[in-house]
């Protein structure tokens, strides 16, 4: 999570920003405001792949140790206590393939602000078949170092073609995009491998499409979108040039996530300065 005044930005536009001409994409429709307590810093959103019309979400820096479920209107439908692990810095949250070829829901601790945690970790854990006001799991974990020292990030997504895991880093200029191995989930110790840099800063949330064809990766001011043709890798993707897709300006914007067909993409703020997380979807265009 990051203090600067993004919301300086939100002051300065006005809601016709979003209007990026040719855009793939029509501008955000709001969906409806999110005013749980409990909710109030979501960071991270991802749509289920088992349960139509349900995505996953969490608080960050020291909120509550659970996923929240929430079904596409923005109303909560279950929560998930995770055992065993701590909420220092939740940033971002993915579903992605797991042992078994199960869907499994992946939780980045990736957040350090400081740069002064020289281990940070993931957990994963299978989508529950039902949801109910409250289950408790406890998740793998697999904890890994950068090649260079400590790192800030905030942006996780899964490939669901290869396993990998991508974190792309936050507060070097440009930032940096990362690859852990699907076969390291459960190790220790694991060093990320660094990839490319990234043509954009400040990288807050990122996602994948469910059929590994569309990437989104956004900061607090704009979304970048990269399509991914059959048989590349997320390299060859990302190192093509993105385009820019609508964005509502939000006051503190950490989370992204697409609809599961890739149809839509859906995007959601922390609460600042008494402005209420608000749930936008962009629909793409017919």
């Amino acid at each position: 999570m990051n203090k600067f005044l993004p919301f300086l930005f939100f002051l300065s536009v006005s809601a016709f920003a979003q209007q990026i001409p040719d855009s793939l994409y029509l501008p955000g429709i709001l969906i409806s405001s999110i005013e749980n307590p409990v909710l109030e810093e979501m960071s991270g959103l991802a749509f289920s792949k088992n349960h139509p019309g349900k995505f996953y979400t969490h608080t960050d820096s020291g909120g509550e140790v659970a996923v929240f479920v929430l079904d596409s209107a923005g109303n909560e439908v279950g929560k998930i206590l995770l055992e065993g692990v701590e909420n220092r810095d939740w940033e971002d949250i993915a579903i992605g393939p797991g042992p078994g070829g199960k869907s499994y829901v992946y939780v980045a601790e990736i957040g350090d602000n400081l740069g002064v945690h020289q281990n940070v970790m993931i957990f994963r854990f299978p989508e529950p078949v039902t949801f109910s006001t409250e289950i408790t799991l406890t998740p793998e974990v697999l904890t890994f170092n950068y090649p260079d020292g400590a790192m800030d990030a905030e942006s996780m997504f899964v490939d669901p073609v290869s396993g990998d895991l991508f974190v792309v880093s936050k507060r070097d200029s440009p930032n940096t995009l990362f690859r852990l191995q699907a076969e390291d989930f459960g190790k220790r110790n694991v060093v990320a491998e660094k990839l490319i840099k990234l043509p954009i800063t400040g990288a807050t949330a990122a996602d994948i499409s469910q059929d590994g064809s569309r990437i989104l990766i956004k900061n607090y001011f704009k979304i970048f979108y990269w399509e991914r043709k059959t048989g590349q890798s997320i390299v060859e993707a990302l190192s093509q040039a993105p385009k820019e897709l609508p964005y509502v300006p939000e006051p503190q914007g950490e989370a992204i996530g697409f609809q599961p067909d890739g149809k839509a993409y859906f995007t959601i703020s922390e609460k600042r300065f008494d402005i209420f997380p608000v749930l936008y979807r962009y629909p793409l265009k017919k």
